[in-house]
């Protein structure tokens, strides 16, 4: 019996195959690629890039496992909905406002990178009133249309893909000497103290830094939801992620150990800057700087965008209020959209008021939270296979089940279990727990009513499935 499609229809689908394709493709460039990369290479050394590589093809492979289960069953919540499918609503529950969580606290840090960014071109303005016109910049486009929020991300990406394809490119000629005068040479990954300068370990522990500038990837599953043709445009995204992730990320920074010593990196400061720098590329902070806000805004942007969603999807399940969920006459739900934005707000806020006490706390309170939504869609994934391969509704397949979901879920666990013994992460990890913690105590609180009264309603109306 094949499976039933689990769309809302109060939704517009007005994203186009366009829209999904390019949010796929410049969804993952961020801060963490132009700025963070400077951290990864500092404390790796120029095997760099191979740490990139095992993180993308970790990425890739649950990119994978999602995209398999949304061919083979789109759903609103995306993998929100498939962990309830595997583990009940608890499961679902949990991973809904987890990562709402995490997407909302988020919304208000990039706000505040924003205002600092903007502020370093007009410090007269204060960084807060900046980053609150931000945000109010970007809850009206949000509250506009489906559409209007594709149209800005596809905008956004496509900056986002200039930019890092022009660095390629000059990087790339400047490394193989096709640059006129260049300085660089292969012999910058062995010279400065070996490939391994500080341990073939530190590779695999830089895992965990790198995860986090790759966090975006999912998005384009929930988004497919309100396109044209949900599954073609799911199995596009997911099928793009390897060479997404190779080209951005891996040769971006194989480019930049090549360029210049990777001692010259300085942690912080951009090593795209630095190179295009050592390049002689004239107004390259400038130019970075403004790609930069642009990255910025797309996070915003795509942050208010998913999770307005996931209230939707966790009000259709009597698990956030009502009103939260319902859906204007452009198939948007705006009181969603607003509820995030005051999270937001009220962010931006405290980074004023307290900075490093309560601000610092939300921010690491947030930072492991989408190695469970990772470690939820491998575990989601193993369970409901045998299912639905049974049911034959398998359209999209995971590569060499069960054993590579198996290596991908032990990885998951490895990078948690460095963590905590890392005690530069432990805090982090600590206070994502905690937040996971409160979710949970908070479910039969919140939800042991609404659920009777649903399963109330649901023995005398006919079920979403059918209806639709």
């Amino acid at each position: 019996m094949p499976i039933q499609t689990e769309l809302d229809p109060r939704l517009k689908h007005a994203l186009k195959t366009r829209h999904i394709s390019m949010l796929a493709l410049g969804g993952v460039i961020g801060a963490g690629l132009f700025v963070g990369s400077s951290a990864v290479i500092a404390s790796t050394g120029p095997g760099a890039f191979i740490t990139y590589a095992i993180t993308g093809l970790i990425v890739a492979l649950i990119m994978r496992m999602l995209g398999e289960m949304a061919a083979a069953h789109p759903m609103k919540g995306s993998f929100v909905d498939y962990a309830r499918l595997a583990y009940g609503d608890v499961a679902g529950y949990a991973m809904g406002w987890l990562y709402w969580y995490f997407w909302v606290i988020v919304v208000g840090f990039e706000a505040v990178v924003g205002g600092q960014t903007i502020h370093a071109w007009l410090p007269t303005l204060p960084v807060w009133i900046i980053s609150l016109a931000l945000m109010v910049m970007m809850t009206a486009l949000n509250l506009l249309s489906v559409k209007s929020f594709g149209e800005a991300e596809y905008w956004f990406a496509g900056v986002k893909i200039v930019a890092i394809a022009a660095f390629l490119i000059i990087a790339g000629a400047y490394v193989f000497h096709v640059w006129p005068g260049s300085t660089a040479t292969f012999s910058n990954l062995t010279a400065h103290g070996g490939f391994f300068p500080k341990g073939v370990g530190k590779l695999f522990t830089g895992v965990v830094v790198v995860i986090f500038s790759m966090t975006g990837v999912e998005v384009a599953t929930i988004a497919a939801a309100e396109s044209e043709h949900p599954e073609r445009n799911v199995r596009r995204a997911v099928n793009t992620v390897m060479a997404r992730i190779l080209i951005f990320f891996v040769l971006s920074a194989f480019f930049i150990v090549v360029a210049q010593p990777w001692t010259d990196i300085v942690p912080g400061k951009s090593p795209f800057v630095a190179t295009l720098e050592k390049i002689g590329i004239p107004g390259a902070a400038t130019v970075l700087t403004a790609v930069i806000l642009v990255a910025v805004l797309s996070v915003l942007n795509a942050g208010l965008y998913t999770s307005s969603r996931l209230l939707l999807v966790l009000s259709s399940n009597n698990e956030a209020p009502k009103w939260v969920g319902r859906v204007n006459g452009r198939g948007v739900p705006a009181r969603g959209v607003i509820a995030s934005t005051l999270v937001g707000y009220g962010c931006v806020v405290i980074a004023a008021l307290w900075p490093d006490t309560v601000f610092l706390f939300l921010i690491n309170s947030s930072g492991a939270v989408f190695l469970f939504v990772y470690l939820m869609i491998s575990l989601s994934q193993l369970k409901l296979r045998g299912e639905w391969e049974r049911r034959g509704v398998l359209k999209l397949r995971m590569w060499g089940h069960p054993w590579l979901p198996l290596l991908v879920t032990v990885t998951i666990v490895a990078v948690l279990v460095s963590m905590a013994l890392d005690p530069k992460t432990q805090i982090s990890l600590l206070q994502s727990i905690i937040a996971l913690i409160v979710i949970l105590v908070s479910y039969p609180v919140f939800c042991v009513k609404s659920k009777g009264k649903r399963k109330q309603t649901q023995t005398t109306t006919p079920s979403a499935a059918n209806r639709t």
